[in-house]
């Protein structure tokens, strides 16, 4: 069902709304129909009552045909709506989850900062108590879905007199007054992701909608990241298995010195590497959704999944624009869209060197 609507309704979108770098409203709306704006909640909170696994799996599958779709669900449901779903309270739940779920409502997650990046201890967004509300006062930046979402999952910081990580986590609503949306990132790639900047200007927001305990925030921020690593991971493997399959229906096509390109050892062996690679990588993938699945610990084994996944999505789509020549580097072929999208991966959610240092802490290497 969803290869059939990627490659249907989003392939063909893709290269158009890469240059102009216009949100793909239709298609998410085709997805929320679908079920998928809420593959992994229960079904009480409107969910598809799946697991995981299909998630990831769904991720990959429209990743093969446009990068930014696969971003845009991957932020909505792992750091939006899953941090809500896991340390929520039940009015939270019952307001935002079948909103979210249903696609009435898109989700973002707002940590990243100006000045606070790798570093998610060094948050300058301000949340005074204010006795019947919260004031936030500060600046978010590379919000995915930053442009068309509607519910944001916001970390600031609630105690300035304690250390820098008393931080808490708060849902606010894109018509909460003091809340102004920033003009869209111009990014190298997933440029149809609405990536946006927030600005929160003595924005109010309720009491009830603080979420969980004062000064947890970065521990919910963790686990989110730690799902979301999954997703962005997902996204990557399908990214290098769409490069791969354009690059092969275009190897057996084109003719140098009298022969197909794919008639030529060196062709065959690069695709052989890059196909190779790219499943080891859904194998980690896949393994660390299982492990979420089961709930068994897996911050290791989804640190692992990203590191792995994104630099051979980088390597693969650069390896498939080499095999392409000239023409892989016009707007005509989708490879050097592909590469472009291939990089953030190994950027956002959490950069390769910070999962290198997950996995490091995790064998006890310090």
């Amino acid at each position: 069902m969803v290869h059939d609507l990627a490659v249907d309704e989003i392939k063909p979108l893709a290269a158009k709304i890469d240059r102009t770098g216009e949100f793909p409203a239709a298609s998410i709306k085709e997805m929320a129909q679908m079920g998928l704006l809420g593959i992994p909640f229960p079904e009480k909170y409107g969910g598809s009552e799946m697991d995981t696994l299909a998630y990831v799996q769904t991720i990959e599958e429209l990743s093969k045909y446009c990068g930014a779709t696969g971003a845009i669900l991957a932020a909505h449901t792992s750091l939006c709506c899953a941090p809500i779903y896991q340390f929520g309270t039940e009015m939270q739940k019952q307001r935002y989850l079948p909103r979210l779920c249903s696609g009435e409502w898109l989700g973002a997650f707002a940590l990243t900062e100006p000045e606070a990046g790798s570093d998610i201890t060094s948050q300058q967004t301000i949340a005074v108590d204010a006795g019947s509300h919260w004031v936030l006062n500060g600046v978010k930046t590379f919000i995915t879905n930053g442009g068309a979402a509607d519910v944001f999952f916001v970390l600031a910081v609630t105690d300035q007199s304690k250390d820098a990580r008393w931080i808490s986590a708060f849902i606010v609503e894109k018509d909460f007054q003091g809340l102004f949306i920033g003009k869209r990132e111009e990014q190298m790639g997933i440029r149809a992701s609405s990536t946006c900047r927030l600005l929160f200007r003595d924005c109010i927001v309720p009491k009830e909608n603080l979420v969980g305990r004062p000064g947890r925030g970065l521990e919910y921020a963790g686990a989110a990241l730690d799902g979301g690593c999954i997703g962005i991971a997902a996204q990557a493997v399908g990214i290098a298995e769409g490069a791969i399959e354009e690059t092969v229906r275009y190897v057996r096509k084109r003719e140098q010195f009298g022969c197909r390109l794919s008639q030529f050892q060196n062709t065959q062996f690069e695709l052989a590497q890059m196909q190779a690679g790219t499943e080891a990588a859904k194998l980690l993938v896949y393994q660390a959704a299982c492990a979420k699945d089961a709930q068994e610990a897996f911050s290791h084994k989804a640190a692992m999944a990203k590191l792995v996944a994104s630099r051979n999505a980088s390597d693969v789509t650069r390896r498939c624009l080499q095999l392409y020549g000239r023409y892989g580097c016009t707007e005509s072929h989708p490879i050097e869209r592909m590469m472009r999208d291939a990089k953030i991966t190994e950027i956002y959610g959490g950069t390769s060197e910070v999962q290198m240092m997950k996995i490091a802490g995790w064998m006890g290497v310090k």
